[in-house]
């Protein structure tokens, strides 16, 4: 990996990181069409630079990360799911990571179920979240372990069911991201070191780059995407995901296969 392709991963980590249409997807997708996708550095530096975006959300959200003692149980209660089936599931999850067919299979079906899912939830105007709702968010946000689902999206979703306001929803996912990526990157960190792997010079400036670009590319995308759910909702994000979705399939078929790009 060099500069440049550590500046792309963490501009596309930055923007997709907290919308609905998946970040683990997206760098998946590019890091192949790099040709550096199979490389261990490039699967820790994806992992790695989710701690820019996670400042960023504490940046912008630093009162709210003081409100009460209750928060951080709420936060704590569903992030339990992800905890517990992340351990079970880790070598699966490994490989499905490794595919990015199933990155473009649920770009599609997660497309489709944004372009209802105003329909279905719209109207909630819940603002209170109770622990039981705190768990089902945590359930869904557990879909994320399959590439392209979009760990925000699945939250989002989540909270809406429970009838949860749209930014309402949108605000936990953010907040729910903090332990659940930080628990990712630890664990991957060991798993790299456990490994026998370790960093050299250069390796360690490109994880603090794509961190620095991460953390203000997410300021951004997180302001934004915030004001433009609450008066839009998510059709356009559910457009884009079965476009891009399609277009990788045919990609696929009919030009190159895209696990030796």
């Amino acid at each position: 990996m060099d500069i440049l392709q550590a500046i792309v991963l963490a501009i596309i980590e930055g923007i997709t990181e907290y919308l609905p249409v998946s970040s683990t997807g997206h760098m998946i997708i590019a890091s192949s069409f790099f040709g550096i996708a199979q490389e261990e550095f490039t699967k820790l530096f994806t992992i790695v630079i989710q701690l820019g975006t996670i400042l960023s959300v504490v940046v912008l959200y630093f009162k709210r990360f003081f409100q009460s003692v209750d928060f951080y149980f709420k936060l704590l209660v569903a992030f339990i799911p992800a905890v517990v089936l992340g351990l079970l599931l880790s070598d699966v999850i490994d490989s499905l990571l490794e595919n990015p067919i199933t990155v473009a299979i649920s770009l599609v079906v997660g497309g489709l179920i944004l372009l209802k899912v105003d329909d279905w939830f719209g109207d909630a105007e819940e603002t209170e979240i109770s622990y039981a709702t705190a768990f089902k968010i945590g359930m869904f946000q557990c879909l994320a372990m399959i590439p392209g689902v979009s760990r925000s999206g699945a939250s989002i979703v989540g909270g809406m069911s429970q009838k949860l306001s749209r930014t309402v929803a949108a605000e936990f996912s953010f907040f729910l991201a903090v332990p659940t990526m930080l628990g990712a990157t630890l664990k991957k960190s060991y798993d790299y070191y456990n490994a026998g792997f370790t960093l050299t010079s250069e390796q360690v400036n490109l994880l603090i780059i794509g961190n620095v670009v991460g953390f203000l590319v997410a300021l951004l995308a997180i302001k934004t995407f915030i004001g433009y759910l609450s008066k839009h909702g998510f059709k356009m994000f559910g457009y884009y995901r079965v476009i891009v979705g399609v277009a990788l399939l045919l990609i696929h078929y009919f030009v190159r296969p895209l696990t030796v790009i």
